[in-house]
Order: structure tokens, then sequence, then C-alpha cells
């Protein structure tokens, strides 16, 4: 680890003004409650509790002892390493039924893939996997990626959302934090934000990001935000 790294972390206990928490795969760090959130903080467990997964940046390490932020981290930082995390977590629960040491061979692969770019090569070539583990165990699980690659749809929509308020970007983080958080939001700039939902099923994932505008739309109209949603 080094500074400005971003990196998942699960809350374990909050002590006075420190919030401790375990690295992923790391150790342990703590976050101050001046780098939770910007401004006064009402109440921390609107933040962090313990047992949740937070993504947070490393401000210094002193003394090997990571000191962390949480209210530094982007958007587009965060999404970006819980979408590694869930594609660690499908790898994983592919491996464990396929194969009888699952955890050592996802360390293995992660020392020269991340999951979603392995999972891609072995759909393309079965002898990326052979490298890592037997032929049989490769040969089903390029199987497992190539169905659930072809049951998987999914569908996209665009909205543009804005606020003027003072506290418009907090407000726009607040609209955006929807229900479903199978949901992936990205930010394309000038306030564009995609939302992405894949499903097995195209209808199920539609019904779902409508849902989810729906949420969007009633909460900017109570902050007072400007919001588009843009045609399929």
């Amino acid at each position: 680890m080094k500074e400005e790294d971003i990196v998942l972390c699960t809350v374990t206990k909050i002590e006075g003004t420190t919030v401790f928490v375990n690295i992923e795969g790391n150790g342990q760090g703590t976050i101050i409650f001046p780098e939770i959130a910007a401004g006064r903080i009402r109440n921390i467990r609107e933040y962090v509790v313990p047992n949740k997964k937070i993504v947070c940046k490393i401000l210094q390490i002193f003394e090997g002892h990571p000191q962390l932020s949480l209210r530094r981290v982007t958007s587009k930082e965060k999404q970006e390493v819980l979408e590694k995390h869930e594609k660690e977590k499908t790898l994983f629960s592919i491996l464990k039924t396929i194969s009888k040491d699952p955890e050592k061979i996802l360390e293995s692969i992660k020392s020269q893939f991340q999951a979603d770019e392995f999972m891609e090569k072995v759909r393309e070539n079965i002898a990326v996997a052979e490298k890592f583990i037997t032929k049989p165990i490769a040969e089903a699980l390029a199987k497992i990626l190539l169905e659930k690659k072809e049951k998987e749809k999914e569908v996209k929509r665009l909205i543009i959302l804005s606020s003027q308020n003072p506290s418009g970007i907090e407000d726009i983080k607040s609209i955006l934090s929807v229900k479903d958080k199978t949901i992936e939001i990205k930010y394309l700039g000038s306030s564009q934000f995609m939302l992405i939902k894949k499903a097995p099923d195209a209808k199920q994932a539609e019904q779902a990001i409508q849902q989810a505008i729906s949420e969007i739309q009633e909460k900017a109209k109570s902050k007072k935000a400007s919001l588009e949603v843009k045609e399929k």
C-alpha cells in the first residue's frame, strides 16, 4: 500500500472520534471523523457502522499504520473499487463450485490479472485458465462463464442531473443513492450520469432501471434539483 491508493475497507468499530477498519487483504487502518464527511457530522452512523464496506483513500502511512479518508474518494473511484470487488466475488463463487481450493486459486489469478480481465480472457481462450488450474476445471470454468455471459442482459439509461444549491454535490450523491445497489451509475461529465443494470432478463433489468429513475425523480424534486431523463 502507498499514499493515494484507493482501498476497500470493512468498518470494525467506532471509538471516540475515530473509525477503525480492516483494509481488504492489508491489515487495519483508521479514519478520524473530519475525514468521514465534509462539515459537521450529526450522526456518524449515517456514514459508517460496524461491518459496513466502504471505499477509502490512504492519506498517509505513519509507522506502518494507514490513516484513511472516506470523504476524499470520488464517485468514480468508489464505483471502480466496488465493481472490482463484485467481479472477484463472482469469480470466487464459481471457483468454489468447481475446485477444492478456491482461495488459493483466486490469489494466484489476482497476482497476474484483475478478475474481470481474467474472466473475459478465459471466455476467449481457455488456455489462460490452464495456467492456474487443471484442464478439466478450466473447461468447467469456461463453460460457466460463457453461459453467464449469454444469459446476462444489460439495460442503460442516460440522465442529466444538476443542482444550484450550496449543498449541490451532497444533494446529487443523495439523489443517486438508489435502493438497488446492483445498478451501476457512471458519471460521464457535464452533469450526465449513465444508469446500468444487468440481469438475466431484459424486462427485469428495464423494470429495475425504471424503479431507480422513479426514486431519483422523487428525490430530485424534493431537493429542487434539475433532472432530465433521456429517451432509450
